[in-house]
């Protein structure tokens, strides 16, 4: 195995090549004499000149091979620049030594924030020594345990310097704050893996879904993941405040202000101040309340109702919705300048129905709660569900998702008298939906208006294009999801009802 050693040139190894006392061997030169590197990979943002020059001075010290590659930076503190840089590099050695690669960044040479990012790669994305050196000390291991560059990387995120894209090509092994999201479907691991990325930033976030899919959740999941952990998670339902009391409750009000206000009270902004403010169904924030919610987020304070002194805040916005704000904007419901400050990062939660293979998990997660939950009410005992009863829930289109699917085995779980849930107690627990004469499909009245035909046609056509949107355009999946051997079966029905 190769032993390969990846750094920036610093200005004290340029120093060294020019024999200033100072400086001695410089950190590179120390390392490649004590060390034995079979490979140098160096990257310098430096001129061109004086890189040349470097490289003829080291190549007299080591054996190893030497290899450069000159990276632009509009500052050498310039940690999104930094990063893709240093990430460039090392993807490229690795493409060219694939796993018989032993890696050691070097984090002496150059400036601390790329010491810093050599920090953050060698805990997320490339595992790799890292190494420090100085003319006393000499060359020795750097010893960054895991939890402290866990914390590390969020007090950088907080700097000044907002674009960081290093984060969001690496992340760490273990996520423990979205471990609470039940999941196996690949169109769940994408939506985890985009709320990791997003939740060291502090952007807003908009969090689409129907109802009971699991916003409130994720916020909470971005928030334990964010470098505000440890401040205030502020939950706040936008659609059951009062239209004359939303100023009041968000922005706080001074004793006075109106009647009935007989003393000062924080809103729910300044109560969120350092931490994350959750706005569940902002769709149905009133109008002549936008305006107002756009100028604090734009602003960074609020004013109490009943006074004239804004108080400065720092609170990252996390919203969500199940209507759509598009249809919202285009109708005059919700204002487009305030979409688009809170739509900096989207993320849309997908029904259970088209969460494939997440089913039986989120089942057996549920009734695991539910028997904590329960144990200690008198008389209840341990439940587990039978055979039938787990494919009657698998049938159902589950309009109310997770929240539903959960009440649904609590009334399971009381319906039924032993210790095995039949589907007889699952039939008994399902809500459901009233349908009209027009849907119900097995009861429609027969006579001169009714036509058999038609109405298989009217099924195939939609379980046919649901399968396809489902499996988007994918032939082979569509036909096993509605019971066809193959997709030429699909397709012959395809031609037969006159779907493209």
């Amino acid at each position: 195995m190769k032993n390969i050693l990846i750094c920036w040139i610093g200005l004290t190894d340029i120093r060294a090549s020019k024999n200033e006392e100072s400086a001695g061997l410089g950190p590179i030169a120390q390392a490649v004499k004590t060390r034995g590197f079979n490979e140098v990979v160096l990257i310098s943002n430096l001129l061109s000149e004086v890189n040349a020059e470097y490289l003829t001075w080291l190549n007299q010290l080591t054996d190893a091979s030497i290899s450069l590659h000159e990276k632009t930076l509009t500052g050498p503190t310039r940690f999104g620049e930094i990063y893709e840089a240093a990430v460039g590099v090392v993807l490229e050695t690795r493409k060219r030594h694939g796993k018989d690669a032993a890696l050691t960044f070097h984090i002496s040479p150059g400036t601390p924030a790329m010491a810093a990012v050599w920090i953050i790669l060698s805990k997320t994305r490339f595992p790799a020594e890292l190494i420090e050196s100085s003319p006393h000390a000499g060359v020795v291991t750097a010893s960054v345990p895991f939890d402290i560059s866990a914390e590390f990387i969020p007090d950088l995120l907080r700097q000044t310097d907002q674009k960081l894209s290093y984060l969001s090509s690496g992340l760490p092994p273990d996520a423990p704050a979205f471990s609470d999201i039940i999941h196996r479907s690949s169109v769940m691991e994408r939506i985890i893996i985009k709320a990791q990325h997003v939740a060291p930033r502090s952007v807003p976030v908009l969090i689409e879904g129907e109802s009971g899919t699991g916003k409130e959740l994720l916020a909470r999941a971005i928030h334990k993941a964010s470098p505000r952990k440890d401040k205030a998670f502020i939950a706040i339902n936008c659609g059951a405040i009062p239209s004359e009391l939303v100023e009041s409750e968000f922005f706080g009000h001074e004793k006075g202000a109106f009647t009935g206000a007989h003393q000062a009270r924080t809103g729910y902004f300044e109560a969120a101040d350092g931490g994350t403010l959750f706005l569940d169904e902002i769709g149905e924030l009133p109008l002549s309340m936008q305006v107002k919610f756009l100028r604090v987020l734009q602003e960074g304070e609020v004013v109490r109702v009943g006074a004239t002194r804004p108080i400065p805040i720092d609170v990252r916005i996390i919203a969500a919705t199940h209507r759509s704000l598009s249809e919202d904007i285009q109708t005059g419901h919700f204002r487009p300048d305030l979409f688009y400050r809170l739509a900096v990062a989207i993320l849309k939660l997908p029904p259970i129905r088209e969460r494939s293979g997440d089913m039986g998990l989120l089942i057996d997660y549920l009734m695991e709660q539910i028997n904590r939950e329960s144990k200690s009410e008198p008389g209840y005992r341990h439940k587990k569900l039978s055979v039938s009863a787990k494919n009657i829930m698998f049938q159902q289109p589950w309009p109310g998702n997770v929240r539903e699917l959960l009440n649904t085995l609590r009334r399971s779980a009381l319906w039924s008298e032993g210790e095995t849930i039949q589907g007889e107690d699952v039939r008994e627990a399902l809500i459901q939906p009233q349908s009209s004469s027009s849907k119900d499909l097995m009861n429609r009245p027969l006579g001169s208006e009714f036509s058999l035909q038609v109405l298989i046609q009217t099924l195939a056509q939609h379980y046919i294009q649901r399968a396809l949107n489902e499996t988007h355009g994918n032939k082979t999946l569509a036909a096993k999801q509605i019971g066809f051997s193959s997709y030429q079966t699909l397709t012959n029905w395809m031609k037969k009802y006159g779907i493209e």
